[in-house]
């Protein structure tokens, strides 16, 4: 996560990233989603940030939900809530990537459906069940309903508990 915050901070893309690291693009997004780095690949990444090696593998402090210090003398952090904000964006783009690829299938087996056999309408089948996949995916990415939402899992885990987490 520390390494997508600080290529969101300099405005630059995975590809970007990749150019001026040295690294493939793959590498970039496999460390972005949380696997292990070769040293070699942190030291490449520290160099094109300016930052420490530990700062990029730094474990997160699980009893400190409030922010750390940003980029400061040349030392990288990420807080639980720009944790948090990175991710639900991501959501956000993966449930949109969704909806374009459900589009452009949808719109291209309804053309298939018409050339072959106008007669039968097959496609809306997938259409329909496609697309109440769509609708869950949604209504998850946008939290419309709440009911198994991380808040709900932490009062249920306090209310075992009968302590504050």
């Amino acid at each position: 996560m520390i390494v997508r915050k600080l290529r969101l901070q300099q405005g630059w893309s995975q590809e970007q990233l990749s150019e001026f690291s040295g690294l493939s693009i793959r590498t970039i997004q496999r460390i972005e989603r949380g696997q292990n780095a070769s040293v070699e690949s942190l030291k490449s990444l520290a160099a094109v940030f300016e930052v420490e090696i530990t700062d990029l593998t730094q474990e997160k402090d699980m009893n400190n939900d409030t922010a750390q210090p940003q980029l400061a003398a040349g030392h990288a952090s990420i807080s639980y809530e720009e944790e948090c904000a990175i991710k639900h964006v991501k959501d956000i783009k993966d449930f949109y990537s969704h909806l374009v690829t459900y589009v452009c299938v949808i719109v291209g087996l309804f053309l298939v459906n018409m050339y072959t056999n106008p007669n039968h309408i097959w496609f809306i089948w997938t259409a329909i069940f496609w697309g109440i996949g769509i609708v869950s995916h949604g209504l998850s990415v946008f939290e419309v309903f709440n009911f198994f939402s991380p808040n709900w899992e932490k009062k249920q885990i306090e209310k075992r508990l009968g302590r504050k987490l």
